[in-house]
Formats: C-alpha cells, structure tokens, sequence
C-alpha cells in the first residue's frame, strides 16, 4: 500500500502590514511553535525541514528553525514565487510518501518591501518572468502600472473579451472576500465593502480596482505532516487531516506560441494540476466543499474557478451571480479572506492556505466554519511558473485494525 501523509499540526501568525513591525525570524518561530503546540509534539520529532520564502537571504529557514532547536537535521531553503508555501508543503509530502521520513515541519515566512510588488529583486540580471513579459508585450502594451497587476488585469480583460464578464463579477469577489476576511481575526483586513465601494476605489489597470487586489503583507504560517504510523505512534488520530492528492504542474511550450493572457497568467497551469488530482485521486470537484485559492487580484479567482473545474469554461461569472462561490451556494471560496482580505506574504501564503483548510476540516474554523465540510481544496500560483492544487479529506482511518 501507498504510504499517506497526513497535516497533524497547523499555525501562522497575523497577517500586517510591511513595516508594522517584527522580522521574520520573530513571525517565523511564533508559526512553527503554534503548529508544534497544535500537534502536541516538540521540535526534537522533527526528521526533516522545508522553508520557503520568495524575498531574504540564503538560509533564512535555519536561522528561524536554530531558535525552536539546533538538532542538526536537514532543511531546505525553497523559493517558487508566490507558490513557494504549497511547493514546501509538496516537497515535505513526498519525503514522507517515498518512505524517506515520517515527521517533517514546513514552514513559510515572508517580510516584504512596503507598496506595490515588484518585478524582481535584482537589477543587474534578467528577470525570470522576462520571457512572460515579452510574451504579454505581443498581445497588449506594457505601461507604467506594477507588471504583477499587468498580468492578471490582462487575463481579465482577455476573460471580459471571450465570455462577457464584467467589471461587477470582479468587485463581488473582492465584496465577498473582504466579507470573509471580517470573520478572521488573523487577517491583515477586517472591513467589509459593498460592490459599490469596491468598484470605486481607485482603478490600478484594466477592470482592477485597488480593493481588488491583494496587499503586501509580513507573516508566517507552518504544518507538521507525519505518515500513517507516526499518527498512530504519537496518538493524533483525531488531529490528523489527510492529504488525499497533491499535483504540481509547470508553463508548458504553448503559453509562448499561443496568444492567450490568461495563459501567461498561469490559467493553464492550474487547469492542468487540477485535472491531474481530480484522476488520480477520483475524487470530483462538485465532492469539494471548501477552497482556499490565490486571489493574488479578483480576476484571477475568477478565472481560477474555471481551471478548477468549479464550474464549466466561461461560465464562472454566472457562478458568482448564483453566489455558489460563498456560504450558502455550492461551495465556500476562501472563507479566510483570501489573499485579498488576508494578506499575501509570498512565502507564508500556502501554509495560511493549508491551516485554514485543516481548521475547517476539523470544524475548528469558529464564525467562518463551512457546514458539514469533508473534502477541501488548495490551490496556490505562482509566475515563473509553477502552481500547487491540493486535495485534503477529514478523518483518519487506521488501516493496520483492516
């Protein structure tokens, strides 16, 4: 039999803005102490390490980790852009699955630059997403707005194009993310906007306003994952949330010989990861109850749900008309806040996704619980490119008593 891996332990600190003070070795240590405390377990049980993080210096992860403990195990610096969490989160998953070890941490931390994200930390090199902005450049012109907003408005705009969404589909995903957010007290938002609001705030590029689009933000979120035997030797059934399928995909050639800017947005990446999980596991979307996506900015949330398979091509505007994107409809989006109303601290990002999943599965998700959750989804994307769609089911069943 295939080896299972299991989420036993969650934490993760506030989200705030840059600057507001704090480092990332303090959010860091604060994260993975409160996954440990989660758990019940001290750091000693750990084998091995995996940190993420998108802007810091190398080694960042140890010089978080040496403060819990100095135990000499491996660990792992990883940076995959805005899925940099979830791809520790895949790494972690399968040290575990290939039988390597059966207790690893995976940590996320993030201490970003205060306004608008940038298009690389370095000047006297190509940036990775060159070739992406080149392509972008092909199909429309490229302005002075932040290239990160030039990515995703473009693939909204292309989205508006080819299936009639408007502008008011991207201000109710903010209005309902926001509206989440309110009920997180770890969320770096806690304001709710009508539609209204939301469509007036000011206008960053194409149909994206300011209020439909993440922030920037410090934190740090952590998991403890542990294999079948190892819930069972420490006891933590009851804890323990297993992740039923984990699929990775990366740009494929098509996203350069194609003309299409939800392409270069990383749509087809998710379509292909989703559809992946959906076989392997045999597992349908329409099972799923509860989602955290990368709202990274309203019209990626929008088109994600298509890649998702939540609902069919050019039909997601029809699905949040329906409101099937919120309590009450088909299934809950991001009842954490999302990035919008969370915050985005690159690096952390994935884990807070992970821990709010693991929370509702648990029922432990307090005036944000989804009803009755069972299966819930992950899915984090990052430029460059990579994105990570997760499947995680509650319950533990001990299959040596079978």
């Amino acid at each position: 039999m295939s080896r299972k891996v299991f989420v036993v332990g969650v934490g993760m600190t506030n989200f705030v803005k840059p600057g507001a003070g704090g480092d990332y070795p303090e959010y860091g240590k604060r994260a993975v102490e409160n996954a440990l405390a989660d758990a019940g377990i001290k750091y000693d049980v750990v084998q091995q390490a995996v940190c993420g993080y998108a802007s810091g210096d190398s080694t960042s992860g140890q010089r978080v980790l040496y403060q819990i403990g100095m135990t000499g195990i491996p660990i792992y610096n990883v940076n995959n852009n805005c899925s940099t969490g979830s791809t520790a989160l895949f790494i972690a998953k399968q040290l575990i699955e290939a039988g390597i070890i059966d207790v690893a941490l995976v940590l996320g931390f993030e201490k970003m630059a205060p306004g608008a994200l940038g298009g690389g930390m370095f000047k006297d090199r190509e940036s990775p997403l060159a070739n992406h902005v080149r392509k972008m450049s092909e199909m429309a012109e490229i302005v002075k707005s932040p290239i990160t907003v030039q990515y995703f408005g473009n693939a909204g705009l292309e989205h508006m194009k080819k299936y009639g969404t408007t502008e008011v589909h991207f201000a109710k995903i903010a209005a309902k993310n926001h509206r989440h957010g309110m009920r997180n007290p770890r969320a770096q938002s806690k304001r709710e906007y009508s539609v209204e609001e939301v469509l007036n705030s000011r206008k960053i590029y194409g149909p994206l306003t300011k209020l439909m689009c993440c922030p920037t933000s410090d934190g740090a979120g952590a998991a403890i994952l542990m294999s079948e035997s190892a819930v069972i030797q420490f006891g933590l059934q009851r804890k323990a949330i297993e992740i039923i399928g984990m699929e990775m995909a990366t740009d494929t050639a098509d996203l350069f010989t194609d003309n299409s800017l939800m392409k270069v947005a990383g749509s087809q990446m998710t379509a292909i990861a989703a559809k992946r999980l959906y076989e392997k596991t045999g597992i349908s979307p329409m099972d799923v109850n509860v989602v955290e996506l990368h709202d990274c900015f309203a019209t990626n949330e929008l088109i994600t749900y298509e890649g998702l398979q939540l609902c069919g091509v050019g039909q997601a505007g029809k699905f949040v008309d329906a409101g099937d994107n919120t309590y009450g409809g088909r299934v809950v989006v991001n009842p954490s806040g999302g990035l919008i109303a969370k915050g985005h601290p690159l690096g952390a990002t994935g884990l807070a996704q992970c821990a709010e999943l693991v929370w509702q599965l648990r029922g432990e998700a307090g005036t944000r619980q989804v009803k009755n959750a069972k299966i819930a989804l992950q899915h984090n994307l990052g430029l460059g490119g990579a994105v990570v769609v997760t499947l995680y089911k509650k319950g533990f069943t001990d299959r040596s008593k079978l």
